[in-house]
């Protein structure tokens, strides 16, 4: 039976394997350095803009996180003495004193939603909008 494969070099599953021919000239060539290959600076450049943004995304929703935990933690009427409460309302009066009495209506629920939701609304569109912007340059 003859081999009827399309690429005679190489051996098929119904053959036996060959002995090993060595060329009638040995190939002495000296030892070259170790080049390691130049790493692709577009794909590195991807990677450390994918991470700066997951970073500013994470910063933002953060931020806007202590913001609606203290707007809920205000409309449950959590106790003010409490060292976590505190803490947040602080980091909350921190995050939106920019925003502080942007609104002022006489329902005190309405307007600490509103007065700390606005930041928090920002927070998250500027955080996710630059990270969208950093993502796709």
């Amino acid at each position: 039976m003859n081999n009827t494969d399309p690429v005679s070099g190489y051996q098929s599953y119904d053959q036996s394997p060959q002995p090993y021919q060595q060329s009638p000239q040995p190939y002495h060539q000296p030892p070259q350095p170790y080049h390691q290959p130049e790493p692709d600076r577009s794909a590195r450049n991807q990677a450390t803009a994918r991470r700066a943004a997951l970073a500013i995304c994470t910063i933002a929703d953060v931020a806007a996180g202590l913001l609606g935990l203290w707007i809920v933690l205000y409309m449950l009427d959590a106790n003010q003495a409490n060292p976590f409460v505190e803490f947040v309302h602080g980091t909350a009066d921190w995050l939106s004193g920019w925003a502080q009495d942007i609104f002022t209506m006489d329902t005190e629920g309405l307007r600490v939603a509103l007065n700390y939701g606005l930041p928090a609304v920002m927070y998250l569109l500027i955080g996710h909008g630059i990270a969208a912007r950093i993502n796709r340059a």
